[in-house]
């Protein structure tokens, strides 16, 4: 049995169309869409020998990456993005550290003032007595 020769012009074409879904940001079969050889190979479905027999092409990919600073316009919007996103993580992280020492410093100072209360009580409790304090007459008489 022998193999049947491959379609360099379909090759060809699967390499030259996988370039251009990468370099626009929107992969089929790639699983990162990182601008790499690698998933340029992933991109097109064809063996690593078979994409580097091209090797006009994968150049040509490779100065495109270059001239498009290596990320496409759709990942770097997305990086973008989770740049933000982990700012404002960073954030709520901080504003909860502090929310948290507050909790605590509050925790304390309840159980400080329950401690308290509790020693008033026990006060109270074994003196029994209140002390009552003289009613202030008028000895002058009601003012007119």
């Amino acid at each position: 049995m022998s193999r049947q020769p491959r379609d360099r012009a379909a090759d060809r074409a699967a390499i030259t169309a996988a370039a251009d879904r990468l370099l626009a940001g929107t992969p089929l079969h790639s699983t990162t869409g990182k601008l790499t050889r690698t998933e340029l190979i992933a991109e097109s479905k064809l063996r690593r020998d078979v994409v580097y027999e091209h090797r006009d092409l994968v150049d040509t990919f490779a100065a495109q990456v270059r001239a498009q600073h290596s990320a496409p316009t759709a990942v770097q919007a997305v990086i973008d993005q989770r740049d933000q996103l982990a700012a404002q993580v960073a954030d709520l992280k901080a504003e909860l550290a502090h929310e948290r020492e507050l909790a605590a410093t509050l925790r304390r100072l309840a159980a400080e003032l329950s401690l308290e209360l509790d020693q008033a009580r026990e006060e109270h409790a074994t003196t029994g007595t209140v002390t009552r304090l003289p009613v202030r007459r008028n000895i002058i008489g009601p003012c007119s």
